[in-house]
């Protein structure tokens, strides 16, 4: 069975991309001609993914905004589409755990109802409830370590008694201790570069998920510079999941997909460059 981060890593020679299109579909900016279909959700998405499925290494579909408008089903033929129309795996993006009881289910739901590849989880319940993510050996499990939106410091800097933040204990944690089945990752947002750079310090070549370019306003350039020295996951999703408004929606989202990856590959070659230089 081939696993996650071997998919991920095929994919990216493949299409010669670090660029993963997240899926956060809000019916109110669909476009007009989607309004009234029953199955907007689904088609919004769907015809995103056919437009990058050439530019990305993965999609990461957010759970929320299919749950909230009951539109779980949409999810489901959602990914069963991406699986079977592309070689591109799909990351859930969930943030789930809870006490070890409940995160098996969550495992259950994440992995066999909706077949995911990977699958974001939070690491503030401690191993217990981590295990049984990490139990599914060729799944992506994908922990929150330094969160890209502007409230992330309010808890993920606080010092513990021994001067260190609660962010580089996870990434400590995570490189250390949780991956012993070699299936973890670390979600690092691009909008703080100082302290991704730290946490691939500590982590060595761990994969990062790097969410926050884009809308949020990270700077691909510093983003790429903190979390160059292993492997990555770039993330956009509203940047290109409304890049149009009309009917043309998926080309539009296909330009700005292209030219994100494209500004990434260049990032990566100027600091390959200055390396040899």
């Amino acid at each position: 069975m081939v696993d996650f981060l071997d998919r991920v890593a095929a994919a990216e020679t493949k299409n010669n991309s670090l660029l993963c299109v997240g899926l956060d579909p809000d019916p109110a900016r669909f476009p007009d001609h989607l309004a009234k279909e029953p199955d907007a959700i689904f088609r919004f998405c769907r015809d995103i993914v056919d437009a990058t499925h050439d530019l990305a290494l993965a999609f990461k579909p957010q759970i929320a905004y299919f749950a909230g408008q009951r539109a779980e089903e949409q999810l489901r033929r959602l990914i069963d589409h991406i699986h079977n129309n592309t070689d591109i795996p799909v990351i859930l993006d969930a943030k789930r755990a809870d006490i070890t009881s409940t995160s098996r289910l969550y495992a259950v739901e994440a992995f066999d109802v909706y077949d995911a590849d990977a699958l974001t989880v939070n690491p503030y319940f401690g191993l217990d409830s981590l295990q049984p993510f990490l139990d599914y050996k060729d799944k992506g499990i994908i922990i929150l370590c330094r969160t890209s939106n502007p409230g992330g410091a309010e808890i993920q800097n606080i010092m513990t008694q021994d001067g260190i933040p609660i962010y580089e204990v996870v990434a400590q944690k995570a490189a250390d201790d949780w991956n012993m089945n070699g299936n973890v990752l670390l979600v690092a947002g691009a909008t703080h570069p100082s302290e991704l750079r730290r946490i691939r310090e500590i982590v060595g070549q761990m994969t990062l998920l790097i969410p926050g370019i884009g809308a949020q306003g990270g700077e691909v350039s510093a983003m790429v510079e903190g979390a160059r020295g292993g492997g990555v996951i770039i993330n956009s999703s509203r940047a290109i999941n409304y890049a149009g408004s009309d009917e043309d929606f998926a080309d539009a989202a296909r330009k700005v997909a292209m030219a994100t990856r494209d500004a990434i590959n260049e990032a990566v070659a100027a600091i390959c460059e200055n390396i040899r230089d």
